[in-house]
């Protein structure tokens, strides 16, 4: 077990138990799980959990966030549950997007880490060889290229074993296949099967293997059912060789090249039609498709290009965006006097050099709204002038720093290394420039000095709190949600209530309202963080059955009412109407007391905190 084990148990506990696991993947930040249930998973308490940068529901699955030692973190949980990261089952229905884009994630992502490290080493093979010190000619050279050279040229080999796994087939007989299609005697020369005359290569493609691996796992489910078991263990993989080989070779193969040739056009007349339009949009998107979890699908089209030869300005149009966010997040730690943001913005500029964004995003510039579109703007801006530039990829790299031996063009090695370094040299600055000049600690966040102070100079001896609702009062023990029964929130109370009518519990000013509005944040004039939080996993709601009569920033008093809700149409879509009341800065104070018992009305007093 690694030094994650303490991580991967809690991670595992919160998805729903390694029973609640019918699969699990990682790409370079995130443990991509399929659950049988989301919805009994305790996101709330996976985004706060320390390690686990935040929780994502996207393309059908339940992502979990942590940063680039995923890897690390994957073994452990894989350690943990007992799984090997390819368990089956039958879980919740996926649409048809969401089942898209599941496989594109299995069939890619298990290998994409390797396929940027073999790019890094071809852009530092180009570098050694410009400046003579391992000329490509020379023995090392000619090692290193083909350290550099294997994945690209058998990529068919990793795909198929990737296929085949992601579909249920045995997939070292995908892999043999991919092996077969690369088969160097057979590699563009005019081959004349059963009538039909082919001359193919299939050496570094992509959807040859996928196309075949499509039909030849059915097939060989299928000779499974029939072939008796005493030899089907090397009948099948015999027959499923001989008869898919042919078929793959000479029908399904070019069929794919058309495919990947009919993309790649498809691509480079879009960014003919109008190039500086394409990287700015690509640019100006690309974060947000990486919030999501569905970047996965335009990698893929990119990777279908590259193995093609085929140089990508798109990717080059892409890769400004982990400089923006990182100098972005650079002036914001520089300039911030709210030490906890200080905490969080060092670490996450320092990952943003190597081009992996998800802490800044969700740490830093998201959490502050206007900084997030901020840098997508000036992203699109340095698209578009990728694009201006000419720039483009031309082999699959790493991320950030990494990115740049990518754009090194064989044909202009040192010009175009020089053009790339001072392209991303500048979008960082660009970053930095914006966010410097727009930040303000007032913006999204209290500054920690004016937090101090209130803790210091406005709390009285003690403050009496209210409850928001009419019902039964309740402990925090007893809901059933464990970020509030364990008091990771702080402490306070619940009510399950009787009535929709949702009241300030004290006088104060309205710090956060949710969009969805199922929870309100109220900083008292005497500076308890109060959080009401209406029922429970209700942000599912996105909103309906809820109406808010107050807006962040509000000014409120004791007994006003903030928001109502119809608890009969939320019970009846399934949610529990168990209203958590926390105070959230529970460690600023001596006790946080709660003075009555049973029955409650709303706008009765029921809490004390004590300095």
């Amino acid at each position: 077990m690694g030094k994650y084990e303490s991580l991967a148990k809690d991670i595992i506990k919160n998805v729903g138990g390694k029973e609640n696991v019918l699969g699990l993947t990682h790409c370079v930040t995130r443990l991509r799980f399929t659950l049988k249930d989301e919805s009994i998973a305790n996101t709330d308490v996976l985004k706060n959990m320390d390690g686990v940068v935040t929780v994502m529901k996207a393309g059908g699955q339940y992502q979990v966030v942590i940063g680039n030692h995923v890897p690390d973190v994957f073994k452990d949980v894989c350690a943990v549950a007992g799984i090997q990261g390819d368990a089956k089952g039958e879980g919740k229905k996926m649409s048809a997007s969401e089942k898209v884009f599941d496989m594109i994630t299995g069939i890619f992502m298990p290998s994409i880490s390797i396929l940027c490290a073999s790019g890094i080493l071809k852009g530092v093979n180009t570098i050694l060889d410009m400046t003579a010190i391992v000329p490509a000619a020379g023995g090392l050279g000619q090692l290193l290229a083909a350290a550099a050279d294997a994945m690209f040229l058998f990529f068919p080999v990793i795909l198929g074993y990737n296929t085949f796994k992601k579909l249920g087939g045995n997939p070292f007989l995908g892999m043999t296949l991919g092996a077969a299609l690369c088969y160097p005697a057979i590699q563009n020369v005019e081959l004349s099967v059963l009538g039909i005359t082919v001359t193919a290569g299939y050496h570094s493609t992509v959807l040859p293997i996928i196309l075949l691996s499509f039909v030849a796992v059915p097939f060989e489910k299928l000779l499974n059912k029939i072939v008796p078991d005493v030899v089907k263990t090397f009948v099948t993989p015999a027959i499923v060789l001989g008869v898919m080989l042919p078929v793959g070779f000479c029908i399904i193969g070019p069929v794919a090249t058309a495919l990947s040739n009919a993309i790649n056009n498809f691509l480079s007349g879009a960014y003919a039609f109008s190039p500086i339009i394409a990287g700015a949009l690509m640019g100006g998107l690309w974060q947000i498709l990486v919030m999501f979890g569905v970047h996965s699908a335009v990698i893929m089209t990119i990777i279908v290009g590259l193995m093609m030869g085929t140089p990508q300005p798109l990717m080059a149009a892409m890769g400004c965006c982990s400089f923006v966010q990182t100098g972005a997040v650079i002036a914001i730690w520089l300039k911030t006097k709210n030490q906890k943001l200080k905490d969080v913005a060092l670490p996450a500029w320092i990952s943003g050099i190597f081009g992996v964004t998800e802490p800044a995003i969700y740490g830093v510039t998201l959490a502050h709204g206007y900084q997030f579109w901020l840098t997508c703007a000036i992203s699109a801006v340095f698209g578009g002038i990728s694009a201006a530039l000419g720039l483009a990829c031309y082999t699959m790299a790493g991320m950030g720093v990494f990115s740049l031996p990518g754009m090194i063009n064989p044909a202009n090695a040192g010009g175009s290394l020089i053009m790339g370094a001072l392209y991303l040299l500048a979008s960082t600055v660009a970053g930095f420039v914006g966010a410097f000049l727009t930040f303000k600690d007032e913006d999204g966040t209290v500054k920690e000095s004016a937090r101090k102070e209130s803790v210091s100079e406005l709390k009285v001896k003690k403050e009496e709190l209210a409850s928001p609702l009419t019902g039964k009062l309740l402990p925090l023990s007893e809901v059933k949600d464990e970020a509030f029964s364990g008091e990771l929130l702080g402490k306070g109370f619940a009510v399950d209530p009787t009535d929709g009518n949702v009241y300030a519990p004290c006088d104060g000013t309205v710090m956060t309202l949710f969009p969805t509005l199922h929870a309100v944040g109220i900083v008292s004039n005497n500076g308890a963080e109060v959080l009401v939080h209406i029922g429970l996993d209700t942000v599912q709601l996105n909103g309906e059955h809820f109406k808010a009569h107050v807006a962040q920033g509000d000014k409120v008093t004791k007994g006003q009412l903030l928001i109502t809700v119809d608890l009969d149409a939320v019970k009846a879509a399934g949610y529990s109407v168990v209203t958590p009341v926390i105070i959230t800065n529970t460690a600023d104070y001596l006790d946080v007391v709660t003075t009555k018992e049973g029955n409650v009305n709303s706008k009765e007093d029921v809490l004390t905190v004590i300095i």
